[in-house]
């Protein structure tokens, strides 16, 4: 509001000046025009049967004493100037003549020629006589009398002129400036109020919403933010504000997955460390009294708790990894046909163990594709070990290559009880596990590193299921292009 007001004074201020400064030029020329055939006149009537120069040059003083009484009768602040062909004055009763060496008064003859060119209707100003660094409206007409020329000068606003005019502008001007500046206070402060509050009332609405949002009120938005004078900034507290909720529905479901991690890995570490514990106190406490069979049997299941302990924390540390960036893919040519003839035979002796048939389909020649195949292979053995998992004995598991013009797609299908609909979108969340009914190992971690690592190819990974028909997994990746 100060800034406003102060905005307000230098306007009023400025406005008072300029209607001063243009209401003196359109006076000045207003009075030229008036009078621009004045000094004309002054020659065809006083220069008739009298010369303003005698014939041995001296001016005729009581001519010019007459025609100055004439004039001042008239309008006191005329000055009238007898000049010569250059411009040098001759005579005038306002000038102290007297001091026969004293340097002649000498006006420029360039105004008074296009004075007299434009007869007067264009508005030029002249030399001032009494004051060299002034310039003043005039009127001029040149004559010619007894062999003599000349000019008569006539300058319309004298210096009495301009010292009265002077002190009254400057008491005028206090009253138009004090005027125009009060009116204008009061006019465009009541229009600046009306202004403002019209135009902060959307502002406002904004500040209203954001006090509303700390409050707690998390659902309240701007309503119909694309009508209001700040719809970019509605529409981005909005925005902020959604986020701001997402975030919030983020950080939540972040620290129920927390929460869930720790009761999964709780559990999951406690029951390999307690068979582990277990078995080592029985071996420990009957030693003596068992048999070898039943000291080896101890003794694999002490293998194969460490065993599923050691898989559990790498698949958390390899995790971890990824979800932190720390694994960048590095991509190479290489043939996914041979990476999937290594997968097959490695898991064919777990199959057999399980009476579970592994088979492998593929196209005699299968292109490059490019992709890292390290976290490639990683994702096709976390597949075909949840495939094995939940196929049941005398069961099949199908991996499957079919390339395209573009890509190559990987299709790991098992026989296994499959996955309900509803439940399809939570196999690939972390620490996730889908009720088959049979007990499993782990804490949901492998098909959540499966859908980072294709995440690091700008790839996606698909799940075609239903209960009691198998589930397949499938997922592309692009073929090499040469050049």
């Amino acid at each position: 509001m100060l800034a406003f007001i102060v905005v307000l004074i230098l306007a009023g201020l400025g406005y008072t000046g300029a209607t001063l400064y243009f209401s003196n030029q359109y006076y000045n020329e207003t009075t030229q025009r008036l009078h621009a055939n004045l000094a004309q006149d002054l020659i065809d009537e006083k220069f008739v049967n009298e010369s303003p120069i005698d014939s041995v040059g001296n001016v005729n003083k009581a001519l010019f004493g007459d025609i100055m009484h004439d004039m001042m009768a008239v309008n006191k602040a005329i000055e009238v100037y007898l000049l010569d062909t250059k411009g040098n004055v001759q005579y005038s009763v306002v000038l102290d003549h007297s001091d026969p060496d004293k340097t002649q008064e000498k006006v420029s003859l360039e105004p008074i020629t296009n004075f007299i060119a434009n007869k007067g209707q264009r508005y030029v100003l002249g030399d001032d006589p009494r004051n060299k660094e002034e310039k003043k409206i005039f009127s001029a007409a040149k004559f010619e009398k007894g062999g003599k020329e000349g000019y008569i000068y006539i300058v319309l606003a004298g210096q009495d002129y301009t010292k009265t005019k002077s002190l009254l502008l400057n008491g005028y001007s206090q009253k138009l400036g004090l005027g125009i500046s009060m009116l204008t206070l009061v006019f465009a402060g009541i229009l600046g109020l009306f202004s403002i509050w019209y135009l902060t009332k959307n502002l406002r609405e904004i500040n209203y919403a954001a006090e509303r949002f700390q409050e707690g009120d998390l659902q309240y938005r701007i309503n119909e933010n694309e009508k209001t004078d700040l719809t970019g900034l509605a529409q981005t507290f909005n925005s902020m504000a959604d986020t701001i909720v997402s975030d919030m529905d983020r950080i939540k479901s972040l620290e129920k997955l927390r929460t869930e991690l720790i009761a999964n890995i709780s559990h999951d570490l406690r029951t390999p460390l307690a068979i582990i514990q277990g078995y080592i106190e029985t071996l420990q406490i009957k030693d003596e009294h068992l048999t070898e069979v039943q000291r080896n049997n101890y003794l694999n299941k002490i293998n194969s708790s460490s065993e599923r302990l050691s898989k559990l924390i790498g698949q958390l540390f390899e995790y971890s990894k990824l979800e932190a960036n720390q694994i960048q893919p590095v991509k190479e040519p290489f043939l996914i046909s041979e990476l999937a003839n290594d997968i097959h035979r490695n898991y064919q002796m777990l199959a057999a163990k399980k009476q579970i048939d592994l088979k492998l389909e593929m196209a005699e020649k299968t292109p490059l594709v490019f992709a890292d195949i390290s976290l490639v292979e990683r994702a096709i053995q976390n597949l075909m070990d949840n495939a094995l998992k939940f196929t049941p004995e005398h069961g099949e598991v199908v991996v499957s290559i079919k390339p395209s013009v573009t890509d190559v797609e990987i299709t790991i299908k098992d026989s296994g009880p499959g996955i309900a609909k509803e439940n399809q979108h939570l196999v690939f969340e972390r620490y996730r596990q889908t009720k088959t009914g049979k007990e499993k190992e782990g804490a949901g971690l492998g098909l959540a590193i499966v859908r980072k690592i294709m995440d690091l190819h700008n790839a996606s990974i698909n799940v075609l299921s239903q209960p009691n028909q198998g589930t397949a997994f499938s997922f592309s990746l692009p073929v090499y292009q040469l050049g």
